[in-house]
């Protein structure tokens, strides 16, 4: 069996490809595995703005900030306070990470109709890699946090944590206000 030169597909026989229309014949073509080849992107939609990005990120920090400024204020009466409001203020986060994972979206996200797919196969990464990318959101804010500035002239709009996870964000239906994914 031949493979396309240009492309890597398989041919049989033929003068042109039938997946790119590059010429195939038996001077030119070669055999190549399609394993060398790129893989291909998957047709994701439409990838989101920088604004609607960050007001989907701003709703879900406010809820957040929201359980750390009680647990400060109650905090003020018993240290135990304190410390409880912070590491459900932390829990917060990881729920809010596993949920961008496992259904592409955060709440803050929902409302904006927005949703966090892997660029090859347009699907949600994982609860657990959502929770990796949460963290490789470090690496956007370690450098004076323009990795969050990317999207404003990236041509996929990624941050520098979606290039490293291989995701990108595109725009969905909203969806109405909940913390738990429907």
């Amino acid at each position: 069996m031949a493979f396309c030169p240009q492309c890597g597909a398989a041919d049989q026989d033929s003068t042109f490809c039938s997946a790119c229309g590059a010429p195939v014949n038996g001077a030119n073509s070669i055999p190549v595995a399609p394993a060398f080849t790129a893989a291909p992107t998957a047709d994701v939609g439409q990838y989101a703005d920088w604004g609607t990005r960050f007001a989907g990120y701003l709703i879900d920090s406010l809820m957040i900030i929201a359980v750390s400024i009680v647990g400060n204020i109650l905090g003020q009466t018993g240290q135990g306070l304190s410390i409880l409001f912070s590491l459900a203020s932390f829990g917060l986060s990881i729920w809010f990470a596993i949920q961008v994972g496992a259904t592409g979206a955060s709440p803050g996200m929902r409302v904006m109709g927005l949703k966090c797919v892997n660029e090859n196969t347009g699907q949600p990464i994982g609860g657990g890699l959502g929770v990796v990318r949460a963290l490789a959101h470090i690496v956007d804010a370690i450098i004076c946090y323009v990795g969050f500035l990317f999207p404003l002239w990236d041509k996929k709009r990624q941050t520098l944590a979606d290039k490293i996870m291989t995701t990108v964000v595109i725009t969905v239906p909203k969806k109405p206000f909940s913390i738990q994914p429907k």
